[in-house]
């Protein structure tokens, strides 16, 4: 009860809260001079999101800088060490090359089937296309460790003899063959593998939904006269319906590669990054956690950083690129 009582009171002391300071800025601004009035209006108003952002995501990000070069205590300065010590373990070289498979890989093929699904079902009736979708996008509302727990029976293995309750050991072991550690199976990166398919499966819906609006906005002209013109669907699609939803397509996969290069609960909750299957984000969990090393995880954090920036800086002119197109 004590609970629902604070959260009511944290719920409407938020929105009061930002009501009156709303309030108090636009008075303040409507008591200057008119010309002062429209020039510091707009300033005033995202002062408070301006201000939130910099005590929330600047400050922490500068501090997690300043951390980075200091020891696992955060009390005495230690240079570059935490980099080079890093940069040279042999485990944390299999964490980023790892981490690089999961770029590469996992959001062009969410995009690539996510554009086939939504390609596919726009074809069905109405009725079908809704239930189509409905199915193919209901992973997306399952939480990253219900996803991994389900998948997790899909790969389980049990010793040989036993009976198998994971998936795909039924079938092997229906086909005559022993039972296979697939999570534990490293070579050539399996087990990596088998973690993406998780991710594409719950991201494959998210891609066809967005995907699916942009195709239905390619006007029916410009398909039609490619048609007349003798164009086939092949053609059509990839010269005329793909250029039409190209900034969909982009945004779809910088959307998925930044939440792959964050992928942290699937890799934890499964293989707990044991098995040459580590990933950045559960690297920072065990350094800052389990090692207790402030250090070296503000150090993981600051590459993480440092890799996203470009993808947000190209995402950022291709928003405004596409603006400019309108």
């Amino acid at each position: 009860m004590v609970k629902v009582i604070n959260t009511l009171l944290a719920i409407v002391g938020g929105v009061g809260g930002a009501l009156v300071l709303y309030w108090l800025l636009n008075f303040i601004a409507e008591r200057l001079p008119a010309r002062w009035e429209d020039r510091v209006k707009p300033y005033f108003y995202i002062l408070p999101a301006v201000a939130a952002l910099g005590l929330y995501l600047v400050y922490p990000l500068i501090q997690t800088i300043i951390y980075s070069f200091a020891n696992n205590t955060s009390s005495a300065w230690v240079g570059f060490k935490n980099y080079t010590d890093l940069l040279s373990q042999r485990d944390f070289q299999i964490t980023l090359v790892n981490t690089l498979l999961w770029i590469l890989i996992a959001p062009a093929v969410v995009v690539a089937l996510g554009l086939a699904v939504a390609t596919l079902a726009d074809r069905l009736a109405p009725r079908g296309e809704q239930t189509a979708k409905t199915l193919i996008f209901l992973p997306m509302a399952v939480s990253g460790v219900a996803l991994a727990a389900i998948w997790r029976f899909i790969y389980e293995v049990r010793p040989a003899g036993e009976p198998q309750i994971g998936l795909l050991n039924a079938v092997v072991t229906k086909l005559g063959h022993d039972p296979v550690a697939w999570l534990q199976l490293s070579t050539g990166k399996t087990n990596t593998f088998l973690l993406m398919v998780v991710l594409i499966w719950s991201q494959v819906g998210f891609s066809m939904v967005l995907l699916s609006a942009a195709i239905k906005g390619v006007p029916d002209e410009t398909l039609e006269a490619a048609r007349i013109d003798g164009a086939k669907e092949r053609q059509v699609f990839f010269r005329i319906v793909v250029p039409q939803i190209w900034g969909t397509v982009i945004t779809v996969f910088v959307t998925t590669l930044i939440n792959v290069m964050k992928i942290f609960d699937i890799v934890y909750v499964m293989t707990g990054g044991n098995f040459n299957t580590n990933v950045v984000a559960v690297r920072f969990i065990n350094e800052l956690i389990t090692n207790g090393n402030q250090g070296r995880a503000a150090t993981i954090v600051v590459i993480l950083v440092i890799a996203i920036i470009p993808l947000m800086v190209y995402q950022v002119r291709n928003f405004r690129a596409q603006e400019a197109a309108r």
